[in-house]
Parts: C-alpha cells; structure tokens; sequence
C-alpha cells in the first residue's frame, strides 16, 4: 500500500542538543492540537464526509502523519545527547525516569495523549469548521515555538510546518464552500 522512501518531507536540522527546546515541541507530538490528533481527526472524519472532499482529508490527514515524523526527529535530535542532569533542568525529569529519551506521546506539560483530542460531529460543514480551528491552533503553536526558540536551523523547519498548517487551513475552508453550495442546492444533507 506504501511506497516508504526514507526521507522527510522537509529536512530537519538541529544546531545545538536542546531538551528545552525539545520539552516544547512535544506540544505538536502529542498535544490537543499536535499532529497525531490532526492525522487521526482528519482520517477518522473522512468516513462520514462527501465524496468531493473525502480525498482532501485522506491526502492532510496522511500528511500530518509526516508532520509528525518531523516533530518527532526534531524532539529525537534536540535531546539525544542530553544527560539525566540536561533533561531534568529543561522539566523532562518525569518523562526521562519514564522513557528515557524515547519519544511518548504527550503535551508540554506531561499530559498523555487520548482519544479525547478526536472530534468527530458527522456533519461535513461542522467537522470542516473543526479543522479549519485546528489547523489554526497549530499555526499559531508554530509561530510561538519559534518565538521560544535561538535555533535557526530548527526554525526552518518550524516555518514550513507552520505554512503548511495555512494550507490546510485554506483547503478547508474552500470545502466548505463546496459543501455549502451543494447543501443550498439541495443536492446533500
């Protein structure tokens, strides 16, 4: 089904070891309004939504899914090197005594990812207002995770997340558009 190439869909450069750094992009690992919650929202939906845009949610929520390898290299190269010392100043000593420096999916505060995170309502137009609000929320958490951060090359990296999050946002709303003139002419829900 999968043709995997072993490369990122934007490359991911790290200048220095930076848990810090790391403890705030967990955000978009395992967050509310992260990329896992954005890939199983939009796939999830894609049941219960028209046939004119079921591709549109198959094609982002499958790219979030690359969104979060993303997330997760950078997480992975900003705390590699870090010491026990290094993890616990940045307030990741909970997540290293659980986890090492392994990735867990959670927010910034430690909080565990759930399902909770999903909306699903079964109605396009109201699903579709739902994530054009997430892609929204995740644009703004891109702009203040580069705000956070001195590294440019990781800010790169965060600037093409945080455009692409725009895109998605502008697809959405023009489904809805579409869905909006299909409702009025009464060919649809």
């Amino acid at each position: 089904m999968w043709f995997y190439e072993k490369k990122l869909q934007y490359p991911v450069k790290v200048s220095t070891c930076n848990p810090m750094l790391a403890k705030f992009l967990i955000e978009q690992y395992g967050g509310a309004d992260g990329e896992l919650a954005a890939a199983l929202r939009y796939l999830n939906q894609r049941y219960s939504i028209p046939d004119k845009v079921v591709g549109l949610l198959t094609d982002i929520g499958t790219e979030e899914f690359a969104h979060l390898e993303m997330i997760a290299t950078m997480v992975y190269k900003l705390t590699k090197d870090a010491t026990p010392e290094q993890m616990k100043a940045a307030g990741l000593g909970d997540h290293y005594a659980n986890h090492d420096n392994a990735l867990f999916y959670h927010n910034a505060s430690g909080v565990p990812w759930t399902a909770a995170y999903i909306q699903a309502k079964g109605d396009p137009i109201a699903d579709l207002y739902e994530d054009i609000a997430a892609e929204e929320k995740a644009r703004a958490t891109y702009q203040w995770l580069i705000d956070l951060s001195d590294d440019p090359d990781l800010n790169d990296g965060l600037r093409y997340l945080r455009e692409r999050e725009v895109i998605h946002s502008q697809r959405f709303r023009e489904a809805v558009e579409i869905l909006k003139e299909e409702r009025d002419s009464k060919k649809i829900f």
